[in-house]
């Protein structure tokens, strides 16, 4: 388990007050919200390049751009570690899309396997 983590502020969502975390947890990246966990972006490392490979948020959380949030965490994360990314998952490679802050550290996918 690495402990790369992010905790936020308290933030007010509605009346609630809650605490939203992302950490790498070795495999996937977790989001948990007050200590539970609602989001997950599973990944695995080829040499030098992390291949995310699918992402989801609880569907009592969708619609929040908890997803969009948890990708940018974890594409920062790849940065800051000094590896690639390869987005075989279709929200990172929507994400790599419309944002194109990591570019030069893009890896198509054919022939990473």
């Amino acid at each position: 388990m690495q402990d790369h983590h992010s905790t936020e502020p308290s933030e007010k969502r509605g009346m609630m007050v809650f605490v939203k975390e992302i950490a790498d947890v070795g495999g996937r990246y977790e989001l948990r919200i007050d200590g539970e966990r609602v989001g997950i972006s599973t990944y695995r490392d080829s040499g030098v390049r992390r291949v995310f490979l699918h992402t989801e948020i609880d569907a009592d959380y969708a619609g929040q751009g908890l997803a969009t949030e948890l990708v940018e965490w974890a594409l920062t994360d790849v940065r800051n570690t000094g590896k690639r990314i390869v987005a075989r998952c279709p929200m990172v490679a929507a994400y790599l899309e419309k944002h194109h802050d990591f570019d030069d550290i893009v890896d198509r996918p054919a022939g990473v396997d």
